[in-house]
């Protein structure tokens, strides 16, 4: 299975066990568990590679200074034989949770003390949480066993970046954080937010040679581990980048230190620390004995953060801290606290991305003075106002702000992106396109209209340094405007049609032939706006022009993908693929070039899944067919079982699609016919009387459908000469049920034939065969998406002008003929009344009402 499905089945598994542990404890458990086969696995790829056995295993003992010693050279840490994870498996049902015991004991102990601070006590947390697996050790060693099994087949031998560990560890945390309530702040930014902030950074940092970024609040280490990937991508050395780490909880800090050392960051790499960041400022020497010789300030070329959202902190006699030199943060809130550490932490040329709640953009005191100093010394480059619901544990809407130490500029770009999101459950969730589109604007420093807004610091000034974001951009809906005229007298008004310019620019003949100009306003005398819009040449000639320029497209993807998709590198074809795309559709008008990019990134979640087994396993692994294996109920249990078979690659419906057509058809056919005849007996039924149907036992109670055995013993009775149209009825149903029992039965057994049929085909295709079934699979669906924009667009147009013109198709003048008409009906339908005399006084008076007297 590819990495998306091994995730997916590790958390589904993992949530069931955890039982009645929170899913932030047990993260912490299943997270040290994966590290440390991580570990243990990452020594014997080192080991083998050093021209060691299988034999030669069992030596790996505390009591061989010389092995330990080489081990510590190699990794950082010496983990025994008996310690290793693959040890454990082979144990089976003898393995005790004493093993783990005495294995993370004797890690503590053999740390190379090179390595002491990347390794030292960093399975501290696993180590005291395994009493909370199980009541006693039995329980507890049944927990850790199921645990161990449950993640064994987690590959980590890091072929050609297949980082299958990294995704399935990102996938565990980001799912315990959706189900860790309000904790899960304390460890887990949303990716999203992370890959948007990492994009910022990276282009900022693009070009240097070496690199050092900080986050003070690490949390689980996400924000580290996206920004260093996001720099590398552009500067192409990952082993040039230093990762600075500080974290107030023991446990998430454990969590820090595992995430990155499991992305293959080298540990000499890797400075983690477990302090409070505004109390206990990063060390500005190792230890109190040499502190004149190890003097390092901290001064990085990059600051991440996302801290906890206005805590309490203590502000006391902190005017000396150099830190706090624009202004001391209030002590109920520490958000500019947090802000003004990383800014002090910068390098001249650095830059800063940092989550906070929306307050500090307004709030006044402290705040007001620290944010006054910040804008007066143009420390702000950008504001960024995210969706609301977008952080796992808070709905409050919050914001990024990106700062430098130096900048020239003294204008403040203000981003409102509160309204760019998707619904992701219970949260909201930032789109590839939406962080496209947020990190365009920041890095072209553009003004983009209801988007964002280039800020002068006079303007900022005027407004008393308030920085709230609708002062500045206005992302509302514009209101809607009624035009009186119209609604008195018909007809559409001219400056509403002319709302829709960038449509009439684009194709200039179709506003004359939708409208006709009345003087005061348009008339639309079209009954069918589409056939209209659709017809016209512009409109015409817009879609032929986009096809054009899209229709490199294919041959391009299968140059770069499909012709040798074992060697391709994923994320560059993607970065290259997007700018390619960009290119093509630059001069096609109104189509969104953030929507073609959506479309890409949507196709490219799968290819690079694909693209990741190709590279790992090689071209071959296209032919590879796999069982399907399903958990199904068996004695009151769960139990994985084979149902049917699965290609690795290569979807069955695809490949059945594309080369076994004529025996798919036959099954489609068979299955509509299976769908006509549930309308043909739908049909009989509803042609029979009711006294009929409640009589007879072949029908149920509420009429609408047959009891197959009552039908069958009623057919039975009426023998071969039924005589009448109810009985002739029941015959011809029972025909029809006859009919579908034959074809399910026969759809069953060509479905059986044709997967074994697909089974075999997979297995024997060619290599041609097999690319052409990757371009099916990759490309065409892809090309489709893209060729349906310029659709999109007009319908968007069409839906438009259609509510346009509705808006003003009932005039004043029609509701008052409507009203007329309605008076005269109930002045006719009141003359038909009788009553007293009183009464007919009183309708006597209403008609005269009625008649206008």
């Amino acid at each position: 299975m590819n990495k998306q499905q091994l995730a997916s089945k590790i958390w589904e598994s993992a949530n069931k066990m955890r039982s009645k542990i929170e899913a932030n404890e047990y993260k912490d458990y299943i997270l040290g568990f994966i590290f440390y086969k991580f570990l243990s696995e990452t020594e014997l790829m080192r080991l083998r590679a050093s021209d060691f056995t299988e034999n030669d295993l069992p030596q790996l003992t505390e009591d061989n200074p010389d092995i330990v010693e080489f081990v510590q050279g190699e990794c950082g840490y010496f983990i025994a034989y008996d310690n290793l994870f693959s040890t454990w498996i082979k144990q089976g049902n003898d393995f005790e949770i004493s093993n783990v015991r005495d294995a993370l004991s004797a890690f503590s102990r053999n740390i190379n003390p090179a390595h002491k601070k990347v390794f030292d006590g960093i399975f501290d947390t696993l180590q005291t949480g395994l009493s909370k697996l199980g009541t006693d050790a039995r329980s507890q060693s049944k927990a850790a066993r199921d645990l161990i099994y449950l993640i064994k087949d987690i590959p980590m031998d890091g072929r050609q970046d297949y980082d299958v560990l990294g995704f399935i560890y990102e996938y565990l945390i980001s799912n315990f954080a959706a189900n860790a309530g309000k904790k899960a702040g304390e460890f887990y930014t949303p990716s999203e937010v992370s890959q948007l902030m990492s994009e910022i950074v990276a282009w900022h940092l693009q070009g240097r040679e070496q690199i050092k970024i900080y986050d003070p609040t690490s949390g689980s280490g996400s924000l580290l581990i996206h920004i260093g990937q996001a720099v590398a991508r552009r500067n192409g050395n990952p082993d040039s980048i230093m990762y600075y780490a500080q974290e107030l909880k023991e446990n998430t800090y454990n969590l820090t230190r595992m995430n990155l050392v499991m992305r293959g960051i080298l540990p000499d790499n890797i400075v983690a620390r477990n302090g409070d960041t505004l109390e206990d400022d990063w060390p500005w020497f190792d230890t109190l004995e040499n502190k004149e010789e190890t003097y390092n300030p901290l001064f990085v070329d990059a600051v991440v953060s996302n801290p906890p959202y206005s805590q309490n902190w203590d502000s006391a006699d902190k005017e000396i801290d150099p830190r706090f030199s624009y202004g001391i943060a209030p002590k109920s809130k520490a958000d500019y606290a947090f802000l003004l550490h990383d800014l002090y932490h910068l390098r001249a040329d650095g830059i800063m991305t940092i989550v906070l709640p929306h307050g500090v953009l307004f709030r006044g005191g402290e705040e007001g003075q620290i944010r006054k100093n910040l804008i007066e010394n143009r420390h702000i480059q950008a504001i960024i106002g995210l969706p609301a619901n977008i952080f796992f544990g808070t709905g409050i809407p919050t914001i990024v702000m990106v700062l430098r130490k130096k900048r020239d500029d003294d204008r403040v770009l203000i981003v409102d992106a509160s309204k760019h999101f998707i619904k992701d459950g219970k949260n909201n969730k930032l789109q590839a396109s939406d962080i496209k589109r947020i990190v365009d604007v920041v890095s072209n420093n553009r003004t983009v209209p209801k988007f964002s807004r280039l800020v002068s610091i006079d303007e900022i000034r005027a407004n008393d340094y308030n920085l709230n974001i609708p002062r500045y951009v206005d992302s509302s809906e514009d209101a809607e405007t009624w035009d009186v005229y119209a609604s008195m007298f018909g007809g559409v008004p001219k400056n509403e049609v002319e709302q829709f310019k960038e449509y009439w620019n684009a194709w200039p003949s179709l506003k004359a032939e939708l409208f006709r100009d009345n003087g005061a306003c348009y008339a639309c005398d079209h009954d069918d706006i589409a056939t209209v819009v659709r017809n016209n040449a512009d409109v015409q000639a817009f879609i032929a022009s986009y096809g054009q320029a899209i229709s490199g497209l294919p041959a391009d993807l299968r140059s770069r993908l499909v012709e040798h998709p074992e060697q391709v590198d994923a994320l560059a074809q993607e970065t290259a693929i997007g700018k390619e795309l960009d290119a093509m559709i630059a001069g096609t008008p109104l189509v969104d070039p953030y929507d073609a990019y959506q479309n890409l990134d949507d196709a490219w979640n799968g290819i690079s899944i694909d693209l990741e087994v190709l590279g790992s396993e090689g071209f071959d692994v296209v032919r590879v067919v796999d069982p399907n294996m399903v958990v199904k109920k068996k004695a009151g249990k769960d139990v994985e079982v084979q149902d049917g078979w699965i290609g690795r690659v290569l979807p069955f419906d695809l490949v059945q699609r594309e080369l076994l057509h004529d025996d798919l058809a036959a099954i489609e056919t068979d299955e509509r016919r299976v769908q006509d005849i549930d309308s043909e007996i739908e049909t009989i039924l509803e042609g029979f009387d009711e006294d009929d149907k409640q009589n007879s036992d072949a029908i149920n109670q509420d009429g609408d459908a047959f009891v197959a055995a009552e039908l069958k013993k009623a057919v039975k009775a009426v023998g071969k000469n039924p005589a009448s149209d109810f009985e002739r009825g029941l015959v011809q149903a029972q025909k029809l049920f006859d009919e579908t029992k034959k074809l399910k039965s026969g759809i069953k057994t060509k479905r059986n034939m044709l997967e074994e049929k697909t089974r075999n085909t997979i297995k024997a295709l060619s290599d041609d065969e097999a690319r052409g079934l990757l371009e099916a699979k990759w490309i065409t669906p892809l090309q489709k998406q893209l060729e349906a924009l310029p659709n999109a667009v007009i319908d968007e147009l069409i839906g438009k002008v259609n509510a346009l013109k509705n808006k003003y198709a009932t005039t004043y003048a029609d509701v008052c003929g409507q009203i007329d008409e309605a008076e005269k009906e109930l002045a006719g339908m009141l003359g038909d009344l009788t009553g007293n005399a009183r009464d007919l006084a009183g309708l006597e008076e209403l008609k005269a009402l009625l008649g206008g007297e």
